[in-house]
């Protein structure tokens, strides 16, 4: 533009840009806060997808609406990889250790059954680890995780809360509900490995089939 005397519109056309490329200024990242948190939220609990992470994020005091956090996980990539899972010893695994005192460690399974009708009905067995005793078995023909919750909440106003929570990877148990109950009352969630139901199986099926019988 200054060696031929070129307008703006011109120089722009014949270089092969457009103009707002020409002009354009970058702006500071508005949400460089909410990204970071996210990132560390994020490489915390690899198995959360954006809503759950957005729910975390309310609950720290983040007011951002969740269509915000699904752009920022898309663009740092933080879906889940799928790789060839490594081998853990499996007394090197968190949550694997023997609880020597009541109320250190729960297990939640559930199991199912069937009525001389055919309808079937499921039961949510809370067990201590350390004890061995049920203190609570849920029976209902359906069994959200609001109703695992209030379960659990019932239980623990009577004998306090445990360290850690072990359960498997249902439905019910990898919701809101008892994520926000867990990180409320600092109860650490440890899920068994997906397709190893006889690895820390949370109650064997001997006991479970008694409880279902007596219940």
């Amino acid at each position: 533009m200054e060696d031929h005397r070129f307008t703006e519109r011109r120089a722009c056309r014949l270089v092969g840009i457009s103009r707002s490329s020409l002009t354009y200024q970058a702006r500071p990242d508005r949400h460089a806060r909410l990204r970071e948190r996210l990132i560390t939220l994020s490489g915390k609990h690899r198995r959360y997808g954006y809503r759950m992470l957005h729910a975390k994020l309310v609950r720290e005091g983040f007011r951002v609406n969740v269509k915000v956090v699904e752009r920022i996980y898309r663009d740092e990539r933080l879906w889940l990889r799928r790789t060839k899972r490594k081998k853990i010893p499996r007394e090197g695994r968190e949550g694997a250790w023997c609880p020597i005192a009541p109320n250190q460690r729960w297990s939640l399974d559930f199991t199912s059954d069937a009525l001389a009708n055919g309808r079937k009905f499921r039961t949510a067995n809370l067990k201590d680890d350390c004890t061995r005793e049920c203190p609570a078995i849920e029976v209902d023909f359906s069994l959200p995780g609001e109703r695992v919750v209030e379960m659990l909440e019932r239980v623990a106003r009577e004998r306090g809360y445990p360290d850690i929570l072990v359960v498997d990877n249902g439905p019910e148990l990898r919701g809101r509900a008892l994520d926000r109950w867990a990180d409320d009352h600092g109860v650490q969630l440890y899920f068994i490995d997906p397709g190893k139901p006889t690895r820390d199986t949370p109650i064997s099926k001997a006991s479970t089939g008694d409880t279902v019988k007596n219940a």
